[in-house]
């Protein structure tokens, strides 16, 4: 496998500017990508609209009728806009290449590509294999227009395993499951007045707030697998001699277990209750879980044994498979009902910072890796589960 023009396909893409709004630049990733997705053998290309968004996915299929069908994933945009500074590759080494997407995930889209490629050049058993990839470009922002694509993937019974190629752990660990996310707003309401009213008619919103806060702040203490932050504050008004009548907070919540969920809002809501019994308050909490957790079971642990049986094979570093806190579209894929695992790219790290960089090396590692157990599954010597 030619690591330098790995190297290079990487920088070129990377190059290219595809915030998730940066809807000219998304447009010129999805056709590079379909340019070099095109040449795997016998390979459909479709670029499929989402709703609300103008932005498009890439969907290539080959041999949909074979035996043994595996969903790969990828997503295309990044967290760097059009106008951020950080915008170029800059390679530090031989080994270290710095720049905006080589991680997460333009370097795991570089793998999976080289994977296919090594897989049908290499193996003797193509036909028993077909597979489809679904390239998203709005992952950064929740995925909320490619959610029914995960969907009805899902829900087509059709695959035997997701593969997402988010970036490998820095130690070259995998992940065989993540935290569910949710997005919710706290909002109180109180009573207007001035500051120095002897008759102390007003409700202070903002204190009201804090004191809530103050009890969710320590709820994952109290909860196993929870996580919540608050992210954003806002009340009140120019004058400080106005008592508020008005105080939001943004909250980030994240679940193990799909069963935490509602003791978690419930932990809240009772926190709430108190307040919203005073006179002149009322606190109100809205908002939704949009990724569910990707919970691991037997699929997971046979395709986890796969990969670590044959990084021995190539003589590459031993890893293992772990949880992690942070959301990826493997949550949604899970959701609907297909075992997944995740971070199958490269090495790499500083994600989502301007000193983003990865190991180039483990480009063609992790590509060599891939092709190696998908012609395990090919060949019949790794057989998966049947999806529950």
């Amino acid at each position: 496998m030619d690591s330098a023009a790995l190297r290079d396909l990487l920088i070129s893409w990377a190059n290219i500017n595809s915030g998730s709004d940066n809807f000219p630049g998304l447009d010129r990733m999805r056709a590079a990508l379909a340019a070099e997705f095109a040449t795997l053998p016998g390979a459909t290309v479709e670029h499929l609209p989402l709703a609300d968004t103008p932005a498009q996915a890439l969907r290539i299929r080959v041999r949909p009728t074979a035996p043994v069908q595996l969903l790969f994933s990828g997503h295309y945009d990044t967290v760097y806009e059009a106008d951020h500074p950080f915008q170029r590759c800059t390679l530090l080494d031989e080994r270290t290449l710095r720049g905006p997407g080589v991680s997460d995930m333009k370097g795991g889209l570089v793998v999976m590509l080289a994977a296919l490629r090594e897989f049908e050049r290499t193996s003797s058993h193509t036909a028993q294999l077909g597979y489809e990839v679904l390239l998203t470009p709005d992952e950064e922002i929740g995925s909320f227009g490619s959610g029914a694509l995960f969907a009805a993937a899902g829900a087509s019974r059709k695959f035997a395993l997701g593969l997402v190629f988010e970036p490998a752990r820095p130690n070259g660990d995998l992940v065989h499951s993540r935290k569910g996310t949710g997005n919710f707003v706290v909002t109180c309401t109180g009573r207007a007045a001035h500051a120095a009213s002897p008759t102390r008619a007003g409700r202070n919103a903002i204190a009201a707030l804090a004191e809530f806060l103050v009890g969710a702040h320590r709820v994952p203490d109290e909860l196993p697998g929870v996580m919540l932050n608050i992210g954003n504050i806002r009340g009140g008004g120019p004058a400080t001699n106005v008592v508020p009548d008005f105080a939001e907070a943004k909250l980030d919540l994240r679940v193990t277990r799909l069963a935490d969920r509602d003791p978690f809002i419930a932990r809240l809501l009772a926190l709430a209750a108190p307040i919203n019994q005073r006179d002149g308050l009322h606190l109100a909490l809205t908002g939704a879980f949009n990724r569910p957790p990707f919970e691991s079971g037997p699929v997971e642990a046979v395709a986890l044994a796969a990969w670590q049986t044959s990084a021995r094979e190539l003589g590459l570093a031993p890893f293992t498979s772990v949880h992690t806190g942070g959301a990826s579209d493997a949550n949604n894929l899970a959701a609907a009902g297909l075992p997944c695992l995740d971070a199958l790219g490269p090495l790499g790290d500083k994600l989502h910072s301007a000193e983003e960089f990865v190991v180039l090396p483990t480009l063609a590692e992790r590509a060599l890796l891939c092709a190696r157990v998908l012609a395990k599954f090919a060949s019949g010597e790794v057989k998966l589960p049947p999806v529950p």
